[in-house]
């Protein structure tokens, strides 16, 4: 039998013997095909939640706030007390809308108050780890402006759940996994280790899990709406009713007692005073695409800035996943992201981010430039954008001594062995930490996507409200020298990775795309993108196909570290691209899914029908009709 050395192989036709596969690969999970409506999201429960808003006739936006709810209760790596952000396209306005409900750092969050108790960085687990609830006013925010049915029928699933549902077997692995920590917090160990001295604590794959606290809190907000309603107050008031009870009223109460008593800082101000932002949100266009991500208190921009610093290449001619491709990515990616890691922040607080100039497609030119075609560049800092927006950089010699050193957290241990809420978790468990993802289109014309996290296994549970609580406040810094915009500063949201996308196409929903993983969501929503648009993939092929995986990016949790030139790689890749890109200096490392998950829906004008897709690399589900 002929054999063909692939090293032979010229770099061209490698790329089209590359391409070709990709294209032409069969899927693990078909195209979800629907003319009506579409729901996805991270577990199939929760899409059902989602389907039954949608047959009782509500919309888009109401379908989303279901799942969120349903995603929450079900402790789909989040809970009642994250974070939610969300684009929305609004089909009367024909714009897309920002929806920022993440938590603020409460009272008495400061630099100072964390180094005293030895802290380089605020901790990622326990009560100091917290900023305030935001999911709540989120959800309630979207339902309340942009939906269109009662908070009583849209949270009817999710109390069902709270009442009791049958736990999947990941997270009732995630808390047998964490009860070390869970034993630490009373409200925790009470919630989720229902077997407690038994050789396994948590439930049980199938189990009935049972929440009455969260059950009441959620039941409190139905009152809320209903005693409005029958005074005589809009749907719209009534919504904003049960916002009021939960950031005002009683269930604020009970949150800021139990935080305080187990440690933590909430007041009740602080809570009272935290509003829901509804935003512009940011763009690019990328060949004729115009993408959208939230503004650069989250790193959804670094997407844009990758998308004008590649649109400076011929990515096409070099093949998808070849050597070339891997190599082009990586170093946007990573030009992109350091300047992420330096000047992303709340935009609310001081100094502004120079965001302009970051978007600039002649900054991009600059950076696009500094690429080193041989080898990977482990030196890549963030660059100078404020000359592209007509000003001088006042960091430049913070700039010209970044990096900072490392500085190593206390102790993930206690002298018996066991785990502290100073704790670390490993570096690759912190750089992909977990969340959902929720996508949602109709008939009439919304689109919503949503990256809600916060509260994931082990949360510290507040007291009688049943809520987790949100562990977001690592990913301040509280050293100016590493980021000047992103220091804790009480009221202060910090730059969090969560990062939905929508893209427009002729000013029409082109597609919605939303991705789990912490510091890796943006760079497989990057490539999930390029495989639609460069490469011709349709929307499950797309969510299905191997990505690339950088470190070179410091990581927003734990240590902040970063491991410049490490690359994951797909198992299938084969030996002769290994081979390149170790010549051209890659440390690496392979793993069987390298693709998500995402889920995304792509919108076909010329047939009017939705075309969702949902990766095989986790437990996402959709469901269309």
């Amino acid at each position: 039998m002929l054999r063909i050395r692939p090293l032979v192989l010229s770099v061209a036709l490698l790329g089209g013997l590359l391409a070709r596969p990709a294209l032409a690969q069969r899927t693990v999970k078909p195209v979800l095909h629907g003319r009506h409506w579409v729901a996805i999201t991270g577990k199939p429960l929760a899409a059902t939640a989602g389907a039954m808003i949608f047959q009782r006739g509500g919309n888009a936006v109401d379908a989303t706030c279901a799942m969120l709810a349903a995603v929450t209760t079900m402790w789909d790596v989040l809970s009642w007390g994250g974070e939610t952000q969300a684009l929305i396209y609004h089909p009367g306005l024909k714009k897309v809308i920002g929806i920022n409900a993440l938590g603020v750092a409460p009272t008495g969050a400061t630099p100072e108050f964390y180094r005293a108790k030895g802290f380089a960085y605020p901790p990622e687990f326990g009560p100091l780890a917290a900023i305030t609830p935001g999911t709540p006013g989120g959800l309630l925010t979207m339902l309340a402006e942009y939906g269109t049915m009662s908070l009583k029928d849209v949270l009817a699933p999710a109390i069902e759940m709270a009442d009791g549902y049958p736990i999947e077997e990941q997270t009732a692995n995630s808390i047998e996994g964490n009860k070390a920590w869970i034993k630490q917090w009373p409200y925790s160990r009470a919630l989720f280790l229902p077997h407690a001295g038994d050789a396994r604590e948590a439930p049980s794959a199938g189990e009935i899990f049972r929440q009455p606290d969260l059950a009441v809190t959620l039941r409190k907000l139905i009152e809320a709406e209903q005693l409005a309603l029958k005074k005589g107050k809009t749907r719209k008031e009534a919504i904003y009713a049960a916002y009021d009870r939960f950031y005002k009223g009683d269930v604020a109460d009970e949150l800021v007692r139990s935080v305080r008593e187990q440690g933590g800082l909430f007041t009740k101000e602080d809570l009272a005073n935290w509003r829901v932002k509804i935003e512009e949100p940011l763009s690019t266009s990328y060949r004729g695409i115009d993408v959208y991500k939230l503004r650069e208190w989250q790193q959804g921009p670094a997407l844009l800035q990758a998308l004008n610093i590649l649109e400076n290449a011929d990515l096409k001619s070099m093949g998808y996943n070849s050597a070339r491709y891997a190599h082009t990515i990586y170093q946007a990616m990573s030009l992109a992201f350091a300047d992420r890691d330096f000047y992303y922040g709340d935009p609310a607080f001081p100094p502004a981010t120079p965001i302009k100039g970051l978007l600039s497609k002649e900054y991009a030119r600059q950076r696009y430039g500094q690429i080193n075609w041989e080898r990977n560049d482990p030196t890549i800092r963030p660059g100078d954008p404020y000359p592209f927006q007509g000003e001088t950089n006042p960091f430049l010699d913070v700039l010209k001594a970044w990096p900072p050193a490392p500085k190593p957290q206390p102790s993930s241990t206690d002298h018996t062995g066991g785990p502290t809420q100073f704790g670390m978790m490993p570096f690759d468990s912190a750089f992909r930490a977990g969340t959902t993802s929720i996508q949602a289109a109709d008939e009439q014309g919304w689109v919503v996507s949503v990256t809600p996290s916060g509260g994931w296994v082990p949360a510290v549970i507040a007291g009688k409200t049943g809520v987790g609580l949100s562990q977001r406040a690592q990913s301040f810094v509280l050293d100016p020298a590493e980021s000047p915009f992103n220091v804790l500063v009480p009221g202060k949201r910090p730059r969090v990775t969560l990062t939905p996308t929508l893209a427009l196409k002729d000013g029409r929903p082109f597609v919605s795309m939303a991705v789990q993983g912490g510091d890796t969501q943006d760079q497989n929503l990057l490539q999930f993108f390029l495989n639609m648009v460069e490469f011709g993939m349709n929307v499950q092929q797309a969510t299905e196909a191997p990505n690339i995986v950088s470190y070179q990016m410091r990581s927003s949790f734990g240590a902040h570290d970063s491991k410049p030139g490490r690359v994951t790689l797909n198992d299938a890749m084969p030996s002769w691209i290994r081979d390149e890109l170790r010549r051209m200096g890659y440390t690496l490392d392979f793993a069987r899914s390298t693709s998500g998950p995402i889920n995304a829906i792509f919108f076909d004008w010329k047939h009017g029908s939705f075309w969702g897709g949902s990766s095989t690399d986790g437990e996402d589900y959709g469901i269309a009709w």
